[in-house]
């Protein structure tokens, strides 16, 4: 019997069509990384490809190491020559060995978010930018959509001519960019721009990539961005042979920059293209599979396609509400244990989803005193730590001296008696003779204004020379263990003898093991692939599948997992939908809301449990809130548990209703987390039972303003309109946004 008999006949046709583009639709647990493996596999078995010439690009070291695996185990020997790598080590791997090209060291340092954040704001002092009024976050956030988009420093100049707020930006972006260079340091965004930039400009380099990579396939294609569409589409222009497996339903991250065009316009693309549905569910029961058609049905922006499944009807989703977020919480950690006892689940089969961090902290609470083992995906990632992020800087300094952040951030870890004065004078030399930082320590002597100090300097710096000359001869591990030997970090930590200290040294510990578990894994070692692969480390990565463990994580961080037992938690309107989301004028932020309620349904397997609230605490206010709307689009059928309440989502509503006009004197609303129809019905019946008169307003145009959500603004436009005024504003942090302003309460200030 062939391996290829076990796939179904759409999976089957994914495989076997390998010649020109093909689109795979692939919905929820439709098994497409069963295909991608065994197209591999048939490419080099039955095509007689050879497997140097097969790409395969994902977007997680987890999605990565997966496919690696199967394929390894499908393919046996030469199975190694094919490329199984995210978007982000790819373009690494390409840029370690040829960006000098771009006029950059190969042995460029890549800058996390703690690193982009420091520079940023060096940059807005610099330029002497007020970040109490514009945000350092607002400006990488701006930076990092123009480089999703391939929009250099140069081009965004240009496209802010006359408006000065997008001046200030471009200003910034230069400055940005500039310093990166200048440390030859690379941002994540860079990672992707610059290897376009180098297929782009440099044909020899295009050339060899395109002969390597016949054969490209790509999963998760939904959640591509613009640049990452380019780099594909250029190693794809010479053979065609593209593949790309996706689901326009599952795409959730347009904050990253995710496009979904990409995905929908595949075919305008490529006209010539195969496009193939994979719709048989191999994950979920029926009525789970249902629900989630029901809610994503409801979107007008996607492939027409429905899941269906051979499974078994399986258990109605059980949807409750509770009076508050804290009676929620109590009944999952009740749940959960009640059906451990049962026997029908582990810990490890369990899984609780909520739209934002914040709302663990309940679930963290009851889990304590119930004493049920959890663990939250997306809380301090450890390579964020303060002990491991020092030692990274030294491993840093050591392989690329141009890092002037790294540098900076050790010069005195642990004390060495420089001080910030000295520190100062150090960067303004560095400055006027155009060097390193590093390289100005080095030449501490020519410095007259530092002192005494110099003599501390120089122990710093014959101290990195020394470990320079050990990196040629001494592994990762053993360099780390130098470092901590002779830096005296550890013996620091030991003489506080305090728990926190201990705490970090065991992570510094884990750091040792993980850089011996890394010389496990290279057949060629080194200190710039060590610090790569830390880099590139996402929080997801760390999710040990097998461990006894509820999982903790937000509905993004969920997506291409599956559990057994799923809670979706906080079903409410302004929670999920988010009140952004409510609020805002584009029908596409709304659609990307409903397809990861539709990514939440679909992670679970056997049982699914959706909760909600009627009032919750959120910062320090209590919030009334109505039934999420994503839950009234699930077909009444398929749902089970209002029972035990004994009232209709009618009766729920007037309930909560009803609440809300008795606390409400006790209590300030805020709109800002209220439903959507209900805030809105008494905003509108109160203004029109109280007054005809139009709204006066304190602000105008070119006025600074602040909204209780979306932070501070300047008005750009005011429009009148009947009783209201429609107000255009430039947020820094969230930027454009037009509004009511009898809805948005904008403050002037």
């Amino acid at each position: 019997m062939s391996i290829y008999d076990k796939l179904n006949p759409m999976q089957q046709e994914a495989v076997f069509h390998t010649e020109g583009p093909v689109l795979v639709l692939a919905g929820a647990g439709s098994g497409k990384t069963r295909v991608l493996t065994h197209r591999a596999v048939y490419l080099i078995e039955e095509k007689g490809v050879n497997p140097w010439h097969i790409m395969a690009i994902t977007f997680t070291n987890k999605a990565a190491g997966e496919m690696r695996e199967r394929i390894d185990k499908l393919v046996g020997f030469g199975s190694e020559s094919v490329w199984v790598s995210t978007f982000h080590s790819t373009c690494v791997r390409i840029l370690r060995r040829y960006i000098d090209r771009l006029g950059y060291d190969t042995n460029f340092t890549i800058y996390d978010t703690d690193d982009q954040k420091i520079l940023m704001k060096d940059i807005c002092k610099r330029l002497k930018i007020d970040t109490k009024i514009h945000k350092e976050k607002s400006f990488l956030s701006v930076i990092s959509s123009a480089k999703d988009e391939l929009i250099s420093p140069e081009e965004f100049t240009l496209r802010a001519a006359g408006d000065y707020p997008k001046e200030r930006q471009a200003a910034v972006y230069r400055e940005y960019q500039a310093e990166l260079r200048k440390n030859n340091a690379l941002d994540f965004d860079d990672l992707i721009v610059k290897t376009v930039e180098l297929l782009q400009n440099d044909v020899e380099v295009l050339n060899n990539y395109q002969e390597r990579f016949r054969y490209i396939m790509v999963d998760e294609y939904q959640d591509t961005n613009t640049a990452q569409f380019h780099f594909i589409k250029l190693l794809a222009e010479k053979y065609r042979n593209l593949c790309v497996v996706g689901d326009d339903d599952q795409s959730i991250y347009k904050f990253r920059g995710a496009n979904i065009k990409n995905i929908l316009n595949f075919e305008e693309i490529y006209p010539d293209a195969k496009v193939i549905k994979l719709e048989q569910n191999y994950r979920s029961t029926c009525n789970i599979l249902n629900a989630a058609n029901g809610v994503i049905a409801n979107n007008v922006g996607r492939k027409v396609k429905e899941l269906w499944t051979e499974n078994e009807e399986g258990e109605k989703v059980n949807f409750e509400q509770f009076d508050t977020a804290y009676e929620e919480a109590d009944y999952i950690a009740k749940d959960i244990q009640e059906k451990i006892r049962e026997g029908r689940f582990e810990y490890g089969n369990c899984a609780i989803l909520y739209r934002t961090n914040a709302q663990s902290r309940l679930f963290e609470e009851k889990f304590v005193v119930s004493n049920i083992p959890y663990k939250i995906i997306g809380g301090v990632n450890f390579y964020a730590r303060k002990e491991i992020k020092d030692l990274l800087a030294y491993l840093k300094t050591i392989d690329n001296g141009r890092d002037d952040l790294a540098v900076r951030r050790i010069i005195n870890i642990p004390k060495r008696g420089i001080g910030v004065t000295t520190i100062n004078r150090v960067q303004d030399y560095a400055s006027e003779q155009e060097l390193s930082f590093y390289n100005a320590l080095r030449a501490a002597d020519e410095i007259s204004t530092i002192g005494k100090a110099g003599i501390k300097i120089k122990s710093f710096v014959n101290l990195i020379q020394t470990m320079r000359s050990k990196e040629k001869y001494l592994s990762v591990s053993q360099l780390l263990q130098e470092i901590i030997e002779e830096t005296g970090y550890v013996a620091e930590l030991e003489a506080e003898n305090t728990d926190e200290a201990r705490a970090r040294i065991e992570n510094i510990d884990e750091l040792v093991s993980k850089a011996v578990t890394y010389e496990q894994a290279e057949e060629s070692p080194s200190l710039s692939g060590f610090l790569e692969e830390v880099a590139l480390v996402a929080d997801i990565d760390n999710l040990q599948e097998g461990s006894d463990y509820v999982v903790l994580m937000t509905l993004h961080s969920a997506k291409g997992l599956e559990f057994p037992n799923v809670y979706l938690a906080g079903m409410e309107d302004g929670i999920f939908p988010s009140y952004m989301t409510i609020i805002s004028e584009d029908p596409a932020d709304i659609e990307e809301e409903r397809r990861l309620c539709y990514v939440g349904i679909t992670r679970a397997m056997k049982n699914l449990s959706i909760t909600c609230a009627k009032q919750r605490m959120i910062r320090g206010e209590t919030r009334y809130s109505k039934v999420s709307r994503f839950v009234k689009e699930i077909p009444r059928d398929l749902l089970g548990g209002m029972v035990r309440e004994q009232k209709t989502q009618t009766e729920a509503s007037e309930t909560s209703r009803q609440s809300f006009r008795q606390n409400a004197s006790k209590v300030k609303p805020v709109f800002s987390t209220r439903n959507t129809y209900q805030a809105k019905s008494y905003q509108s019946n109160s203004f029109s039972s109280s007054s005809t008169d139009k709204i006066s307003l304190e602000y105008n145009n070119g006025d600074r303003v602040k909204h209780m959500k979306f932070g501070e603004g300047t008005v750009t436009q005011i429009v009148e309109g009947g009783r209201d005024y429609e107000v255009t504003v430039d947020f820094d942090r969230v930027g454009t946004k037009k509004m009511f302003a009898s809805f948005a309460k904008l403050k002037k200030v």
